[in-house]
């Protein structure tokens, strides 16, 4: 790990001179390139020189252990703990930052949620899905931008689909992804019993525009006119786009904006995020085992995380972590949640075979 720590400290060294040359500067995407890279290297370069300076002072107050009696030994051999302990955090801490980047990190995302399995239950549950997800962008001082939606008959969603933007949003968000239940009892219900429905959230890493090509001959165009809860018509133009993407018969729709136009270019936007995640899944598959998709079939025996009101709890199944304040989760206070799960991935990655 030295040799490569110090070959990292030599190309940050390199990077910052380069963010001085004004010729790099008037190119501001190479500019950003480098800044963006000088920013990784910044955190693991400061904890690379601590850890240098700290090893030096373990072995510095150990060499003094052998010349020292009384206080001023007790005094010593408290600095080599405290300089050992710091020498473990930091190696720790340089670990993680080595650990090869997932190539969405520096992603925004786009996510969708549609209810599943227990009818009008089912879509009022996808609402407060979208509620929570609101409320921790907010907390994680993240924009949040919805695409589409499509309002059941009760108010909740048949569907959301939003746009979240910042640092970190795919780190804590990609984890999302999968069958959501809920344990509850209904407004729908008379006899006061628990019912579990379920809802779907994917979780897609947003496409810059170069990266995914789409034939315009690929593509299926359907305009139609926008609806509102119970099909009652919202707009008197056929302003609604459905894209379909035939060779792999992905099919995004898009009312929400107010022109053919808008729809059109927020579908697009969708649709080339969920063929990125396509490619990405298939390559992913060429090199391990082919994974589920994110959302499962949607029903109630498969689930990454259940929601109990009855008990006020939260269940992440996948890590085993169950906490009792669902109230405050499903308010956007995800934090336990989501630290837990970005801890785990951390764990997994670092006890890996090479």
């Amino acid at each position: 790990m030295l040799d490569k720590l110090e070959a990292l400290e030599r190309e940050f060294a390199d990077v910052e001179r380069r963010l001085a040359d004004p010729d790099v500067f008037a190119d501001q995407d190479k500019y950003r390139e480098l800044a963006r890279r000088h920013k990784e290297l910044d955190a693991i370069v400061e904890r690379t020189r601590d850890l240098r300076q700290r090893t030096e002072d373990a072995a510095t107050a150990r060499e003094m252990l052998g010349e020292l009696s009384g206080d001023d030994r007790e005094m010593i051999r408290v600095e080599v703990q405290e300089a050992d302990a710091d020498v473990e955090r930091l190696t720790a801490e340089l670990e993680l930052l080595l650990l090869p980047k997932d190539p969405n990190d520096d992603r925004n995302v786009i996510v969708e949620i549609r209810g599943a399995e227990g009818g009008e239950e089912a879509n009022l549950f996808a609402r407060d899905l979208f509620g929570m997800y609101q409320g921790y962008a907010q907390r994680q001082g993240w924009k949040l931008e919805v695409l589409n939606t499509d309002v059941s008959d009760m108010g909740g969603f048949n569907e959301v689909t939003f746009l979240v933007s910042g640092d970190g949003v795919w780190t804590r968000l990609k984890h999302e992804g999968g069958p959501h239940r809920v344990q509850r009892v209904p407004v729908t219900e008379s006899q006061g019993r628990i019912h579990t429905s379920s809802a779907t959230v994917t979780v897609l890493p947003e496409a810059d525009e170069v990266e995914v090509n789409i034939d315009p001959g690929d593509l299926q165009v359907d305009y139609y006119r926008s609806s509102g809860p119970g099909g009652q018509s919202v707009n008197t133009t056929d302003s609604a786009v459905r894209l379909t993407h035939k060779p792999t018969g992905v099919t995004v729709s898009m009312q929400d904006q107010k022109s053919q136009l808008q729809n059109k270019a927020k579908a697009m936007q969708v649709l080339a995020s969920r063929l990125l995640k396509l490619e990405q899944d298939r390559q992913a598959a060429e090199l391990s085992e082919a994974r589920r998709d994110q959302t499962g079939g949607g029903g109630r025996s498969e689930k990454v995380r259940t929601y109990n009101f009855k008990e006020n709890r939260v269940s992440d199944h996948r890590i085993g972590l169950t906490i009792y304040k669902l109230d405050k989760v499903l308010a956007g206070e995800l934090d336990d949640v989501s630290d837990a799960l970005v801890q785990d991935e951390q764990t997994r990655r670092l006890t890996e075979d090479p």
